[in-house]
């Protein structure tokens, strides 16, 4: 009998009674169970977050900054409770730990009282970060801790940009208020270039200035040392002079007292002298040509002339009788005179002494006529001079008495003028000395001044240029600094504030987690799906092994009916999936037809396990899958799981299935798909071939066979 038909028969055995008929029935539906009920309860769980309650305490007291009202903690809450993410419940801090802690809540989440202070902090002195308290509890659900990881971090992306933008667009506003100044700036550079152009000209004129003042304070400080020694020299001749004035003051009013009554009576006499010698003199000029022959005879009576008057002045002055009464007066002036006068004395004596001047005028004359007639010039302007002053004399002799009192009044103010001058000359030579020190002083400051004007001018030239920089670059820059408008800064603070955006893009996105658990779960579910069926179907046939069928027709009729059950789980399977649940399939028809190769893989190789170790060998079935399970990567990848995992991964068939599945569910290339349909193609056939091998060592009974040491 031919392995089909041996399979036929052994799927009749089903259809005798009900109870047969319902565990068939169980057989096609137990993958359902695996598959369709676990692919419905994970199938979209982030779509019902909203279900899970969550306590939200908002403690967040507000703050204030440039002037603005933040409220961070209350903008949070609203948009929390507009996302909905979680089934929100305000409650107080006490209230939300409490829940967390007997299960109320799965988890917490905590705005601080000072949230909106620290966040507004942003834009003072001390900025701090502001913090989010989350408490959950792993004893409620691990999962839900992980889930609300996520979901917070998000939630704190979204606070720190809500932040980020506050604080950005004051800083863009800083900017445009940076540009404004800066401009103005470069105004005020643009007139200070101009101002220190007109410094630059006036530091020039002013070098040149002081220069010419260093000369002249030089020339001030030489000229005030020589001035200071002449007022020296002044001084001390004023005070000499004013000694002698004062001298000849005392002097002249204490004898005009008495010289004045004999001038008043004895002017004619005087005048007549005078005249004498005046016209003396006159006649010496006159004849001064013929005073070579005459200087003798004018020098004799130069001299008579004197001895005459000499004469009058001892006869009246000198030889005058002490002891005789005075006579009685006389009427004859020629030979009776008064009685002697002292005071008359003085002006005779003058008169005396001017004669024999004369005389000894005359006699210097005739010797410089002997001696050296060239020296007559000199001696004309003698005798002019003795004759201008013999004439004056003679003119004023008769008024001698008021002139005395002029003279003496003059004298006096004179003397008077002479303190004063002396007084003034004591106090310049003090002012000069003062101001030789000052000048001094003077030159000496104006010579440093001079080096500061010329390094001041050096300094204004390096400025000059430094300010036609600043200048350059501040116009420069005002070019270069934004100034943005509302519309600009809203738009840039939103890109500053959320600079780096994820743009995520899958490749072959899967539409929800029941669909990325899909791979796992299938595989999973035809696996049981065949051991359950070995579980009522024998592996081996036992009227082909009775009979001495070929091992090959027995492990074909062992494994083409629940090879044939495989195939209408995947068919149910995938129709309740796909209709029901809504699997959505990039190549459904590819999908259908792997799953086939899949189940009769798996078919093959259940087969083998129950066919070579008898009842042991359910157990070894049940230990491969948890094995495959662990190392396939269908939830976590294979990478993250420890080593040993990692080495028994290529060698299962369902990581190659997995992979597979991935592909013709989600798309992408087919190269993992053909790569798996031979290694499931080699793993059937070598089941099978091992199943032949067990099948020809069973048509052989032992003791072993009779009498198992373990039935099941």
């Amino acid at each position: 009998m031919r392995s089909p038909k041996l399979a036929a028969l052994e799927l009749k055995r089903f259809g005798r009674g009900k109870l047969p008929r319902a565990a068939l029935v169980a057989i096609l539906l137990l993958p359902l169970l695996y598959g369709a009920l676990y692919l419905w309860s994970f199938w979209d769980p982030y779509g019902r977050l909203d279900r899970i309650p969550v306590a939200l305490v908002n403690d967040d007291k507000g703050a204030t900054a440039a002037g603005r009202k933040i409220a961070a903690g209350d903008e949070i809450t609203r948009g929390l409770r507009e996302s909905k993410v979680f089934a929100w419940h305000e409650v107080s801090a006490a209230e939300a730990r409490e829940g967390v802690e007997d299960g109320s809540y799965y988890l917490s989440l905590t705005m601080p009282a000072d949230l909106s202070e620290r966040i507004a902090s942003s834009s003072g002195d001390a900025p701090e970060t502001g913090a989010l308290q989350v408490r959950t509890n792993d004893a409620n659900n691990y999962i839900v801790g992980q889930i609300s990881r996520t979901v917070f971090s998000e939630v704190r992306t979204a606070a720190s940009t809500n932040a980020s933008r506050s604080f950005l667009d004051r800083i863009f506003i800083s900017f445009s208020d940076i540009h404004d100044a800066t401009a103005k700036a470069a105004r005020g550079a643009d007139e200070l270039k101009g101002g220190i152009g007109k410094a630059q000209k006036g530091s020039k004129d002013l070098v040149d200035g002081l220069k010419t003042a260093k000369e002249g304070s030089g020339d001030l400080a030489g000229g005030l040392k020589k001035l200071g020694t002449g007022a020296g020299d002044l001084d001390t001749g004023a005070q000499q002079v004013a000694a002698g004035t004062q001298s000849l003051a005392d002097k002249i009013n204490s004898m005009a007292g008495n010289v004045r009554p004999y001038l008043k009576d004895n002017g004619k006499t005087i005048g007549d002298s005078a005249r004498l010698v005046a016209d003396s003199s006159q006649a010496i000029r006159d004849n001064l040509g013929l005073l070579v022959k005459t200087a003798p005879g004018a020098a004799t009576k130069a001299r008579l002339a004197s001895d005459e008057l000499n004469s009058l002045y001892t006869e009246r002055c000198e030889n005058i009788p002490t002891a005789a009464p005075d006579p009685a007066p006389s009427t004859d002036a020629g030979t009776a005179f008064p009685g002697p006068d002292p005071s008359a004395c003085p002006p005779l004596k003058r008169a005396r002494t001017a004669a024999a001047d004369v005389a000894a005028v005359a006699d210097d004359v005739n010797t410089l006529v002997k001696n050296n007639s060239g020296e007559l010039k000199a001696l004309d302007g003698r005798l002019a001079t003795l004759q201008k002053q013999a004439k004056a004399l003679a003119e004023h002799a008769p008024k001698l008495d008021e002139d005395l009192e002029t003279a003496v009044t003059k004298i006096n103010a004179l003397n008077t003028g002479a303190q004063k001058v002396a007084k003034g000359a004591g106090r310049l030579h003090t002012g000069l000395t003062d101001a030789k020190k000052g000048s001094a002083t003077l030159n000496t400051g104006v010579g440093k001044l001079s080096t500061g004007a010329d390094t001041l001018d050096g300094g204004l030239f390096k400025l000059a240029d430094g300010s036609t920089e600043l200048a350059g670059g501040l116009n420069d820059g005002v070019g270069k600094i934004p100034d943005y408008d509302k519309t600009d800064r809203d738009r840039r603070t939103e890109v500053m504030a959320d600079p780096v955006q994820l743009a995520s893009r899958s490749l072959h996105a899967a539409p929800n987690y029941g669909t990325g658990f899909a791979p796992y779960f299938i595989p999973l579910s035809l696996w049981v799906g065949a051991m359950v069926a070995y579980m009522l179907i024998q592996p081996l046939n036992r009227r082909a092994l009775a009979a001495g069928a070929s091992a090959w027709r027995i492990a074909l009729a062992g494994w083409l009916p629940v090879a044939a059950i495989g195939l209408l789980q995947v068919g149910a399977l995938i129709s309740i999936l796909h209709w029901a649940i809504g699997l959505e399939m990039a190549r459904a028809a590819g999908t259908v037809g792997f799953l086939a190769l899949v189940t009769c893989c798996f078919t093959a190789i259940v087969q083998w396990l129950n066919a070579r170790f008898g009842p042991a060998g359910r157990i070894l079935v049940l230990a491969l899958l948890m094995l495959q399970l662990t190392s396939a990567g269908g939830t976590y990848p294979v990478q993250t799981s420890p080593g040993f995992f990692g080495a028994i991964h290529p060698f299962l068939p369902m990581s190659y299935v997995v992979d597979a599945l991935r592909r013709l569910i989600s798309g992408g290339g087919l190269g993992p798909v053909w790569q798996a349909c031979a290694v499931l193609a080699a793993f059937t056939a070598g089941a099978l071939a091992l199943t032949a091998l067990s099948a020809r060592r069973k048509q052989v009974w032992t003791l072993d066979r009779l009498h198992p040491e373990l039935s099941l």
